[in-house]
Formats: C-alpha cells, sequence, structure tokens
C-alpha cells in the first residue's frame, strides 16, 4: 500500500484518490577541504564521464523498520541524478545533477537516506558494503552512546570503509528519540552531496499520533553537486552560498506533490507529531500557518510538560532535531509550513518556492486551488 505525504502513516493512495474525487484531479488539474590529489581527481572524471541515463533517479526517503529485519540493515552508497522540482511552474526545474545516495538492502536510492526506526533496548548491526563503491565512506550515528570504534569518524577511530570494503557498526538503541545520520569522511563535501538520513528510536510502549511524519530541511550549494557532475564550476566549502534549499530532499511546489513530496494530510481533529531534522549548515525558523504546536522533544530529550508552551515558529540549528506536536483543529484549508528565512522560499529568483511544504486537510482536496496546486506540483492523479 503506497502511503501519501511525507513519510510516516499518512493517508493511502486510496484514500487520497477518494479524496480527490478519483480520477477526476487529473482532469482538472491538467573534515578537510576536498581533496585535490590524483585518485580524488581520477574517480571524478569517471563518474562525469557516466552519462546521465545510466544513473538512477533518486526515490523519496522510505521507512526501514529495523527490528523487524533482526536488527540488520545493509547500506550501500551510489552516485544518482536528484530531481529536487522537475517542473517548469514556479522557477523550476531544480535538478542536481550528481549526488552521493544511501541505499537500504533492495529499496531505492534516496536522499535523504532511508529512515532507520527501531525501540528503545535493541541494538542494531548497521553494515556499511562499500564493495561496488569508488570512493571512502563512514556512518556516524548522532544521538546514541556507543563504543569508541563505532563512532564512525576516521581520523580518531582509525577506520575508514574504503572502496572495495564493508564494515559493520554496532549501534544500541539506548536514548530514545529522532536522530540524524551522515557520512563523516570529508563530512564537508559528504553531507553537501546527499549522505545524511534520520534514526529513530521510540521508547518501549510508543503510541503513534493520528498522523506522524519526518521532516528532514536542508540548504545546498548547487555548485558542489554540479562540479562532482564535471562541470566546469568553481566551488569552495569556505565561500559556500546556498541557493537549493529543500524539504525531504524536494523543493517547493514539489514538496506538495503527494508521492514525491511530503505534504502533511490531515483530518479535522487529527493529533499531529512532526520529527524535524535539519542536515544542513544553516539554521532555519520553520513556521506553520495557523496551527499553534508545542515543543515536545529535542536531540532525544522529552521537553517536560512545564517548560511547553503554544508557539508557531521552532528555529532549528544544523543537526538539532525537534519534535512539534499540534491539533488540526482549523478551519479545513491547506496552510503553508515553511522556513520565515524568506530568501530560502525560493526557487532562484523565483517566489514561492524552495524550503516549503504545507498541512493539507482532506476535505479540500477536492477544490480547484488543490487541483491548481497539485498542476503546480507535477501531480495528475
Amino acid at each position: 500500500m503506497t502511503t501519501f505525504g511525507a513519510p510516516g502513516n499518512g493517508p493511502s493512495r486510496r484514500d487520497f484518490l477518494k479524496a480527490t474525487g478519483a480520477g477526476g484531479l487529473a482532469a482538472t488539474a491538467g573534515c578537510a577541504a576536498p581533496s585535490q590529489n590524483e585518485q580524488t581527481a581520477q574517480t571524478t572524471r569517471q563518474e562525469a564521464m557516466q552519462s546521465d541515463d545510466s544513473l538512477p533517479t533518486t526515490s523519496p526517503p522510505q521507512i526501514v523498520n529495523v527490528d523487524e529485519q533482526g536488527g540488520q540493515v545493509t547500506m550501500k552508497t551510489l552516485p544518482a541524478r536528484h530531481d529536487v522540482h522537475p517542473g517548469e511552474s514556479m522557477g523550476g526545474p531544480v535538478e542536481l545533477p550528481r549526488v552521493w545516495a544511501f541505499q537500504a538492502d533492495d529499496l531505492d536510492p534516496s536522499v535523504p537516506g532511508p529512515i532507520l526506526r527501531t525501540t528503545k533496548g535493541e541494538d542494531m548491526e548497521v553494515t556499511l558494503d562499500n564493495t561496488e563503491g569508488k570512493r571512502a565512506h563512514t556512518i556516524h550515528f548522532h544521538g546514541v552512546t556507543k563504543t569508541w570504534k563505532n563512532d564512525g569518524v576516521p581520523t580518531t577511530t582509525g577506520i575508514t570503509v574504503k572502496p572495495g570494503e564493508k564494515h559493520t557498526y554496532d549501534i544500541p538503541a539506548n536514548v530514545a528519540g529522532t536522530h540524524l545520520y551522515h557520512c563523516h569522511f570529508q563530512t564537508q563535501r559528504h553531507i553537501d552531496m546527499g549522505m545524511y538520513g534520520i534514526l529513530r528510536v521510540d521508547p518501549e510502549g510508543y503510541e503513534e499520533a493520528d498522523k506522524e511524519h519526518f521532516l528532514t530541511f536542508k540548504d545546498w550549494d548547487s555548485r558542489l553537486p554540479r562540479q562532482m557532475a564535471g562541470e566546469d564550476v568553481n566551488y569552495n566549502p569556505r565561500n559556500r552560498r546556498p541557493d537549493v534549499f529543500t524539504v525531504n530532499g524536494k523543493s517547493a511546489p514539489r514538496t506538495l506533490h503527494p508521492e514525491k513530496g511530503s505534504p502533511i494530510i490531515v483530518q479535522e481533529g487529527d493529533d499531529v507529531r512532526l520529527h524535524l531534522v535539519n542536515a544542513g549548515y544553516m539554521s532555519h525558523p520553520m513556521h506553520i500557518h495557523n496551527h499553534r504546536f508545542q515543543l515536545t522533544a529535542k536531540d532525544g530529550g522529552t521537553i517536560p510538560e512545564a517548560a511547553r508552551y503554544p508557539e508557531d515558529v521552532t528555529n532549528i540549528a544544523p543537526a538539532e532535531r525537534h519534535t512539534i506536536e499540534f491539533t488540526a483543529d482549523a478551519d479545513p484549508g491547506a496552510y503553508l509550513m515553511h522556513c520565515h528565512k524568506v530568501n530560502h522560499v525560493m526557487n532562484g529568483r523565483s517566489y514561492p518556492g524552495g524550503m516549503l511544504t504545507g498541512i493539507v486537510y482532506e476535505s479540500v482536496m477536492d477544490t480547484d486551488i488543490f487541483a491548481q496546486l497539485m498542476d503546480y506540483a507535477g501531480y495528475e492523479g
């Protein structure tokens, strides 16, 4: 069954089509600076020589229930194309011609990487399979406490997963909450090429909200992916100039696409819980229109009820994780969720775009204005 909206427990495809009047919508909508040594340069040239047609295109991130797999997951990395917003509406198309995507087991490669979900008290064996890779990598997990050799940092552990090698990290799920993982080899480049994702550790006896979703925010300097694709572009991480802003790897209006994007689709009265992760280099004050929420958890720590209060903006610093909760009790409609650094809500010089998604009530999904949004997003029903 296909789940619509951001990764989580949103409505199924059947529910979505029912809410939108089935086929009617389509008719209505129509750690050092990048290495310059010979080996790195040769690898870049080899990758650039691959035709775009030979590279896979990334898919949206999916949830991997590691508990159901006996506590084991295998992660590969591979070059891929990444369609941030492939349409021509709202300043599109926006494309990253080369990213380095994580791929879990037999799933499609994705940016962000797959959401690894487990339960507190369990142990995970995460195998980084680099046997077909061309670059060295590692995986570093935030939040949970592990042994020194499993920290995923080559300069302090001495462990680098080189091309042609595999390595298994033993990661105990000993801190409940929403966490970040990423490659920690030449971190300033590998995160910016797409090597990041979410680790979710549910507490024992965890009860999901009516609607619960994972959203990862990222700012990109598109010169780096273009340089890795062989374009004649100058890029220096010390002079980073972000020009692409994404939610779960997509920019608006693609973020509103119910399959490729990350809309939060709700029914009136739903309790909604959103796990927000900043995998970028800039802070992002995330604002939700017409709904007031409470910040209930941060970086794996629960916020005491006495310290919570209604708000409508939460500022998320790099690597921070915020969990917010609210009730879908507004006048039913379609409401924006976006970064309030407004130049982050643009595709080039086009506004709106970028780091923007929406809270959408199912009862308005058969309206003309929603059909127009789906047309912008490229969804044909």
